[in-house]
């Protein structure tokens, strides 16, 4: 099937933005909550349908038979949604491989890993640097259409559930209910000693504290909320261990080469068993972490649908491929469902 292609949206980039510890103050709100920041912090949501006419008016999408396809596909209802980063990039998140992450692969450092974050005090203290700066792009930023429709979807019963490979939360942002977060939440922290888990707004405050006049100039920001700072910048930023226990702590989420708990990835594989058919959305699938669900899916005969911009490593199980922006055309698809 010829997939439908149509306008990349423009690239999001993050540039020259300075914040200091006690500038930023005000950040913090209620644990768990976002936009729990200071009026002047400026909007960091992605456009919306009404700020994009090359979106909301393409007769191309809505003419187009593989959308009408994928209609009838989903008005059927038991649905699983697997959302990678794609999904998230018209709220200004970059993502790692898609259109926005070209830039960034070859002139920003790779993620971190659970072995350089585990086995080096320079490797936290670089992270932790990086992160206090580049999460609030995260915690700023807001649902898109993209995640509006799907939780419109999961309103009118259509879906079985919503797993994402995305660590920003949107999609509860955006309505969504009972979301299985199979990498985690840039919104809490975790002890590796004692496995405590804390708010990520109460350690914001605490590594505030320990740094009172650190200032940072963040040229690029990871999908991940990892800021790319200088060495200068990272070398003297004091981190803080667990008031419980004094271990380390660590976002509570999967860093590269760590394993997704095995409970949590039952669970996904149970939901892609009972559901009628996957729908991919927003990943390139280049990590079996999110790979190994289509795989399943196609083996049990269910259908596969995928919308992402560029290829993506399980299109060879896909029955149905639209290459298209994903606000628009979730949108467009919520709107015939």
């Amino acid at each position: 099937m010829t997939p439908l292609r149509a306008p990349a949206p423009s690239v999001t980039h993050v540039a020259d933005v300075t914040v200091d510890a006690q500038a930023a103050a005000e950040v913090c709100g209620a644990p768990g909550v976002r936009g729990a920041l200071p009026a002047d912090a400026g909007s960091m949501s992605g456009p919306s349908l009404a700020d994009s006419p090359e979106l909301a008016d393409s007769p191309e999408l809505a003419e187009s038979p593989e959308l009408a396809e994928l209609a009838e596909l989903v008005s059927g209802g038991g649905v699983a949604v697997l959302s990678g980063a794609g999904l998230s990039t018209e709220s200004g998140i970059p993502d790692y491989r898609g259109p926005t992450g070209l830039a960034r692969r070859t002139s920003s450092p790779g993620p971190m890993t659970y072995q350089a974050f585990t086995g080096s005090d320079q490797a936290r203290r670089r992270y932790w640097a990086r992160s206090h700066l580049g999460w609030r792009h995260v915690a700023r930023a807001e649902p898109n259409d993209g995640h509006r429709a799907v939780a419109a979807l999961q309103d009118r019963g259509l879906l079985a559930g919503i797993i994402t490979q995305n660590v920003d939360g949107l999609h509860q942002a955006g309505g969504a209910r009972q979301v299985i977060e199979l990498h985690g939440s840039l919104d809490r922290v975790v002890c590796l000693g004692c496995r405590q888990r804390t708010p990520r707004n109460e350690l914001d405050q605490r590594l505030r504290a320990a740094n009172p006049g650190w200032r940072a100039r963040a040229t690029a920001i990871n999908p991940d909320g990892d800021a790319v700072l200088t060495d200068a910048d990272t070398a003297g930023f004091a981190i803080v261990d667990c008031r419980a226990c004094g271990g380390v702590l660590k976002p509570d989420v999967i860093f590269f080469g760590e394993n997704v708990p095995r409970a949590r990835v039952g669970e996904c594989y149970q939901l892609v068993s009972q559901a009628r058919a996957l729908l991919v959305l927003g990943s390139s699938l280049t990590v079996m972490s999110g790979y190994r669900f289509v795989r399943h899916a196609a083996g049990l005969g269910h259908p596969v649908a995928i919308i992402n911009q560029g290829p993506t490593r399980g299109d060879g199980q896909a029955s149905l491929r639209i290459d298209a922006p994903l606000g628009g055309t979730l949108t467009r698809l919520a709107g015939v469902c």
